[in-house]
């Protein structure tokens, strides 16, 4: 009898801990959804703002790096943020960039998100409004320092 409470304390035991690591288990995978979200709209204030500094931040920079938007292309994050991001402040004023519908794929210690992006903004120099709609994917790689932005590649259009 008292071998048979012993196992079924055990069973109980088991089964508890086996829920708890379940638990904590679909937390981290919550959080880093959540990390990979916070980085998406971080890197969307760095666009509207051209501040490079969330870039800086979000973005591993790795040799060979290309980001590439609507045909366009970046050769490495000093080239994005200083010949990119940044000019766009002095080229664009009301700037809005909204992106929707984030949807994360994790694996490990990739990632990738496809996002979908709105983009209006009124161009100083003669005020033509841009109007544009497209999608975004976010490639992402853990690392020590947290989740980091490894490529992108954005298209969007004049909307219809």
């Amino acid at each position: 009898m008292q071998q048979q409470l012993f196992a079924a304390n055990f069973i109980v035991l088991a089964l508890t801990l086996l829920g708890v690591h379940t638990s904590l288990a679909d937390e981290a995978v919550v959080s880093d959804e959540q990390q990979l979200q916070q980085i998406i709209h971080a890197v969307g204030s760095g666009w509207e703002n051209a501040d490079g500094t969330p870039f800086y931040e979000h973005f591993l920079g790795q040799a060979g790096a290309r980001f590439i938007e609507s045909g366009g292309q970046n050769n490495g994050l000093k080239d994005l943020v200083e010949h990119h991001v940044e000019p766009e402040g002095d080229a664009l004023g009301d700037v809005d960039l909204g992106f929707a519908n984030i949807e994360t794929h994790i694996e490990g210690d990739f990632a990738w998100a496809i996002v979908d992006v709105e983009f209006i903004a009124k161009v100083k120099k003669d005020g033509r409004v841009i109007d544009h709609a497209g999608y975004e994917t976010f490639l992402f790689r853990r690392t020590d320092d947290g989740w980091k932005v490894v490529h992108t590649h954005s298209s969007t259009r004049a909307k219809r």
